[in-house]
């Protein structure tokens, strides 16, 4: 049953990476910004804030 549920917010999360994308970007540069980060560090940023944020769509949306 766990199984299950996992494999479902993986594949739920695979469309909510468009509505992910944009928060991502902006927190990217808003830290970018505030605390000078390099290029490198930014995108590390963006693509895991966007990762999360579609994970945490997708499992909200499942489970209520």
């Amino acid at each position: 049953m766990v199984l299950q549920d996992i494999v479902i917010i993986c594949a739920m999360s695979v469309p909510m990476l468009m509505f992910s994308v944009f928060p991502g970007i902006k927190l990217g540069e808003y830290l970018g910004e505030k605390y000078d980060l390099e290029e490198k560090q930014k995108r590390v940023v963006i693509i895991t804030s966007t990762l999360a944020f579609a994970f945490t769509l997708s499992s909200l949306l499942h489970f209520i």
